[in-house]
């Protein structure tokens, strides 16, 4: 009598940790993997905070949402997007109450720890090219050599007209690499502890060995892949001093699991959560409170520079939509 007592009060007040999948009914489940399917395809194409933003307007366009300009007049049920340097986005869906009732606003960050090219990158060394990187965030240099690379970015030329780079998504593209040492070559490296056996400054990009023709000059290799630039993108190397370009991994999300019951991709942090504001902005039709879901950038450097947190972009676009409604 006594156990069945201490059992009566065990399920009545203990807490019994219940697996998530096992909380699910039907109809739950089939809604979770289209989620995760459409979560999948936003990392494919959001492999930086620019490619994120481009993404993010073209569902949210499909959805009815239009440019915020400036003293546009706004009415319940609205939808509108503020693109911030093509590097950030703010979304809004007016609500049936004014501001001074307050908003649900929605947060996330769209940068990824990656490696960033330096102003001047492009070097030749033993009859190979190379890229000069300085990586941006933190990440686990480890983690960064002999893994197939993707480069993404703007360059703006002499003229003022810009190029965006997109190369190694494609099957068709090349692909890029951080060499490193063979085992029985880096016995000493291998001495060294986890943090420091790959230094920062080894971290340079891999992108050719074939020399250009008909040149008896020095730098014959970097002289070809500049030739293949210019021909490609119109460029000189000049243009790198000023060039915004990012390499990431080169690989698509992909089910985990003999069961598929995890996803491994690149950039999960944040975008996990910049996808779930957008996936939930996108669904509302006429809230009661105005809706804003933002997507911003520099959060891994500290939040800082004009699209990051620490802007004032967020303040005044709110600021805007306030004085649409002779909100204070």
């Amino acid at each position: 009598m006594a156990e069945k007592k201490k059992n009566e009060w065990a399920e009545k007040l203990a807490y019994a940790p219940k697996n998530g999948y096992e909380r699910l009914s039907a109809e739950e489940e089939r809604a979770m993997h289209a989620y995760c399917e459409d979560y999948k395809d936003f990392l494919d194409h959001g492999k930086t905070e620019r490619l994120c933003v481009e993404h993010c307007i073209e569902l949210a366009s499909a959805r009815g949402f239009v440019p915020y300009e400036k003293g546009m007049a706004l009415k319940t049920g609205d939808k509108v997007y503020y693109n911030n340097r093509g590097k950030a986005i703010m979304l809004a869906v007016i609500g049936e109450q004014d501001l001074s009732h307050g908003a649900n606003i929605g947060a996330a960050h769209t940068d990824a720890p990656r490696l960033d090219l330096k102003p001047r990158p492009l070097y030749e060394e033993a009859e190979m090219a190379y890229l000069k990187t300085h990586h941006y965030g933190g990440i686990r240099k480890y983690q960064w050599v002999t893994v197939p690379l993707e480069l993404h970015g703007k360059i703006v030329r002499a003229d003022g007209s810009e190029v965006y780079v997109k190369i190694g998504a494609d099957p068709e593209d090349p692909q890029f690499v951080i060499n490193d040492l063979l085992p029985h070559l880096g016995r000493e490296q291998g001495k060294k502890p986890l943090n420091e056996a790959i230094p920062s400054e080894s971290l340079n990009i891999l992108i050719g060995s074939w020399p250009e023709p008909d040149d008896d000059g020095s730098d014959r290799v970097k002289l070809a892949i500049m030739r293949i630039l210019h021909e490609k993108y119109g460029i000189v190397e000049e243009d790198f001093i000023s060039a915004e370009l990012e390499a990431v991994p080169a690989a698509n999300a992909r089910d985990l699991g003999f069961d598929r019951s995890l996803i491994g991709a690149y950039g999960h942090d944040d975008r996990v959560c910049a996808y779930a504001e957008l996936a939930a902005i996108l669904q509302l039709d006429v809230p009661e409170k105005t809706a804003v879901c933002i997507f911003a950038d520099k959060e891994e450097i500290g939040s800082e520079g004009v699209s990051g947190m620490q802007s004032q972009a967020f303040e005044a676009f709110m600021a805007d939509l306030c004085e649409q409604q002779d909100v204070a």
